[in-house]
């Protein structure tokens, strides 16, 4: 059998409790498929990340599969995890290392904020969903990829129920934020507004977003609120990511890291810029 090691990437939190979640999580999985040895790193806020990871890993020998634990692809995933695993081949050149994709945008994460958003109507005592409205909350970025795929999610909501308005915010980075959001549906006359965050685990962010609804309620007494929880430790979360390895680890098919062979990561390189290229349209310009 293959010396394999599953090397579980999580963003990392200035929130201790939502780095816990993550390694309540790897356990877990850990008790799911007893088969595999697990190991977790974070890409910040946290004492061990993705370099010292990778290196820990490597210490097995054999192959090392990485699995970032990331809804969205923005630069940690495109270029900062890429560039340490790119790093770590060079220290380690008898070390396999596989890159899985992110989990991404797809029907298992639609089926977790469906169910999510029935949990948060049954709060509300199921009122009628035509004056109820819904705000998807993503972390934002500067990448609009990873922007898109919180609308892509917004948009499959919308398409599957009878609310009038599905609409995304975001909480740092980019527009619209929730208050902005929250603002346009109760002048649309929404009588119920639903939060979904869009988030794995807790965290500084999921605090501060507690606090926002809390004074939305204040703002607007005579809308109820609902706000759901983030996503956790739900099966759809445990079999993507099992899913990511199967497909990353057939020999069949070809391994590339995310962004190998993409032409904004190699005009990055020439230029000696570091992870976050995709953020700069004068670059992204430039190789067009």
């Amino acid at each position: 059998m293959k010396n394999e090691t599953i090397l579980l990437v999580g963003h990392g939190s200035r929130e201790r409790s939502g780095n816990q979640e993550i390694e309540s999580f790897a356990e877990q999985w850990r008790c799911r498929q007893p088969q595999w040895n697990i190991e977790v790193c974070f890409i910040e806020f946290a004492e061990i990340l993705v370099e010292e990871g990778l290196s820990r890993a490597a210490q097995r020998g054999g192959q090392v599969v990485v699995v970032p634990l990331i809804l969205n692809a923005a630069g940690h995933v495109k270029m900062e995890i890429p560039e340490h695993i790119e790093q770590a081949r060079l220290r380690y050149p008898a070390v396999e290392f596989i890159y899985c994709p992110h989990l991404g945008a797809n029907t298992k994460i639609l089926a977790i904020l469906k169910r999510n958003l029935a949990h948060a109507l049954a709060q509300l005592d199921m009122p009628d969903p035509h004056n109820t409205g819904i705000v998807l909350l993503g972390r934002g970025s500067s990448d609009r990829v990873a922007n898109g795929e919180v609308a892509k999610m917004a948009r499959w909501l919308y398409e599957e129920g009878v609310h009038p308005w599905v609409d995304i915010a975001f909480t740092g980075i980019t527009y619209p934020r929730l208050e902005s959001v929250v603002q346009r549906q109760v002048k649309l006359e929404a009588r119920q507004i639903v939060v979904l965050p869009f988030y794995l685990f807790t965290g500084t962010l999921i605090e501060r977003i507690r606090r926002q609804v809390g004074a939305l309620e204040v703002q607007y007494p005579q809308v109820r609120f609902a706000l759901s929880s983030y996503f956790g430790f739900e099966e759809e979360i445990y079999a993507l990511l099992e899913q990511r390895i199967r497909e990353a680890t057939d020999p069949a098919a070809q391994h590339m890291m995310e962004c190998d062979g993409c032409k904004y990561r190699e005009f990055s390189a020439d230029h000696g810029q570091g992870g976050h290229v995709h953020d700069h349209p004068s670059v992204v310009a430039s190789v067009q």
